[in-house]
């Protein structure tokens, strides 16, 4: 099987080859014949026929740091038509402009795949669908009321602040348990944000780790243990966190078991969710979920390929 696929994605010339997920997903679909484009989002034109057009390049990629992609001329693709997946990786903020792409790739179903299914990565932004499995969760409220977040810290001591949109760990303060400098904590990100903010108990299990496990069509694929850099609470990646290999705990894999049916009903066939001591549910990453190549490092897995017997096994 030959497919045409179009990546909607950020720069190429800007990405980190050595742990790019994307850039691991295009690999694969190369190394299996599949032809590649890629495009920005804002080149998206639905047009007076109802065809959702993209300005694409059609790109090779190889592992070389400096030269990883050639590009070809700019084509005028009609992807319904002349593309059969569609890739939406384009990195979050959620914002207006991403959940209007997700609005405009829904034209094209029942013409084109799009991995993952822009209806339900609009319904399910990371820290909102998470809600929807509490039973797995920190103790955590919603909210923009300072009032409230001192009600719920005077129960729980340390909290955790995060904005709701937020990703790749910016932006997370934690506040001890004599909230200092919660009030004025609070008045910046209302300032800043116009959406209500999350704000859990502080888990200081933390301190070993943040794990990220990726399912694939439902399907536990792999894991791994990010730890916070030094003088950091935060594990991620992107702020200087680090990755070791690990395994699951029976809470973990209880945890993937019941996310599992209702991320392959969604069609959300990538998703990586983030659990901390073992047990505790934080994120559900659908947007541009990353991991898998510190994963196949670590386990000497395939993730991009199981991600497109997925795909595949779907068309």
């Amino acid at each position: 099987m030959t497919l045409r696929v179009a990546v909607q994605m950020d720069p190429l010339h800007s990405i980190n080859i050595a742990g790019d997920s994307s850039f691991a997903l295009m690999l694969s679909a190369q190394e299996r014949g599949h032809e590649i484009y890629h495009y920005d989002v804002g080149s998206l034109t639905l047009d007076e026929d109802d065809r959702l057009i993209a300005h694409a390049r059609p790109v090779t990629v190889q592992r070389v740091v400096g030269d990883h992609y050639k590009a070809g001329e700019v084509r005028r693709l009609d992807l319904g038509r002349d593309i059969d997946v569609v890739l939406m990786r384009q990195d979050p903020p959620f914002h207006m402009g991403y959940i209007t792409a997700t609005h405009m790739l829904e034209r094209i179903e029942g013409e084109t795949l799009v991995v993952n299914n822009p209806r339900s990565v609009r319904n399910a932004p990371e820290k909102v669908m998470v809600l929807d499995y509490r039973r797995f969760m920190p103790p955590t409220i919603v909210t923009r009321s300072v009032e409230e977040v001192r009600l719920f810290q005077k129960k729980h001591g340390a909290i955790v602040v995060k904005p709701i949109h937020g990703n790749g760990g910016k932006a997370i303060f934690r506040v001890g348990p004599e909230g200092e400098n919660l009030g004025a904590l609070f008045e910046v990100f209302n300032q800043t944000w116009p959406e209500p903010h999350m704000v859990q108990a502080f888990l200081p299990e933390v301190a070993k780790g943040d794990k990220r496990i990726v399912l694939v069509d439902g399907e536990i694929a792999g894991a791994i243990n990010r730890k916070p850099g030094e003088g950091e609470f935060r594990s991620n990646l992107a702020v200087g966190g680090y990755a070791e290999k690990t395994e699951l705990t029976a809470e973990e894999q209880e945890i993937c078991a019941a996310l599992g049916p209702e991320l392959k009903r969604l069609g959300l066939i990538f998703v990586g969710i983030d659990v901390i001591g073992g047990k505790y549910l934080t994120e559900i990453n659908v947007t541009s979920p990353t991991g898998i190549v510190a994963i196949d490092k670590f386990n000497g897995t395939d993730t991009p390929g199981m991600i497109w017997d997925a795909i595949e096994a779907r068309l």
